[in-house]
């Protein structure tokens, strides 16, 4: 799934391609991504591009005087630009693309989605908070408003575990499963403690993990194209995704827990004190 850091990567390459161009044709191939019908999507027509956002994993696109293309990518989405925008018409049902916007220039972009099961989110609004993800973000981790102190205070009475609290979009904005697997590493701590028992030694390290670790990966992503995003955040991963592989700090095997639709990495050495977890959702360290 894109997080904060390949959506910013997204935001930035079209801020800088499609801002300023005027959208000459909205084709949607999968009407079950279309979210919504008022303003209907025929609206953004001759609207020119004014404005790229990123709002937690949610690409805003501001059009004329008062429209936004807004998309989620999900799990599964990506957007695929197009110097020169493809003539072929797109068959409904036979193609993974979901929708496709043509510029006054020439050039367009695809959002496709992957597999079978299909989320990915397009909405044509005139105020983002009127898409429900949007109006129920926590605060943006890199935001200067959010402070250390206002972290241990997002984090304290909470019983969740540290790995679910980060991912959740309504405490904090834009880190999924990728990036909380790389924050847990980096802060040296269990996907499984409970947020409410961190002292200040173990909340500064986990602030300073996220800041550090979120920053590294949009910057790495800054001035790539679409095409590289997802390589160059493969490449940064230090433990996510590289189950069986060699920990970068500690040399200790990474190890995966399975759950339903997804999977979470950690390294027991630097981690969990040696120990493996259960390969369970409400696990506990074996003992």
């Amino acid at each position: 799934m894109p997080e904060m850091p390949e959506v910013q990567g997204l935001v930035g390459f079209l801020a800088e391609r499609a801002v300023g161009r005027t959208i000459t044709r909205v084709s949607v191939s999968a009407i079950a991504a279309l979210k919504t019908f008022d303003p209907p999507v025929t609206a953004l027509q001759g609207a020119e591009i004014t404005g790229a956002v990123r709002r937690g994993k949610f690409i805003d696109l501001t059009c004329g005087d008062d429209l936004h293309l807004i998309f989620h990518l999900a799990k599964a989405g990506w957007l695929r630009w197009y110097d020169e925008l493809p003539k072929t018409l797109i068959k409904p049902g036979k193609s993974p693309i979901a929708l496709r916007v043509a510029l006054d220039d020439g050039s367009g972009f695809d959002l496709t989605e992957a597999g079978t099961k299909k989320s990915l989110a397009v909405s044509v609004v005139r105020d983002p908070q009127a898409v429900p993800g949007i109006a129920r973000l926590g605060p943006d981790p890199l935001d200067a408003s959010f402070t250390r102190d206002v972290f241990a205070e997002l984090l304290a009475g909470r019983r969740m575990q540290i790995k679910g609290l980060l991912r959740d979009q309504a405490l904090i904005a834009g880190i999924g499963n990728a990036y909380s697997d790389e924050i847990l590493h980096a802060a040296r701590m269990s996907p499984y403690a409970p947020a409410a028992n961190l002292d200040d030694a173990e909340i500064d390290r986990l602030y300073e993990a996220m800041q550090t670790t979120l920053r590294e990966a949009v910057a790495a992503a800054s001035g790539k194209p679409p095409a590289d995003l997802k390589d160059a955040k493969r490449r940064g991963m230090q433990v996510h995704a590289r189950r069986g592989e060699t920990c970068p700090v500690c040399g200790d095997t990474i190890r995966s827990v399975f759950f339903a639709d997804r999977s979470l990495e950690y390294c027991p050495t630097c981690q969990t004190g040696g120990r493996a977890l259960a390969d369970r959702r409400l696990s506990r360290l074996l003992k």
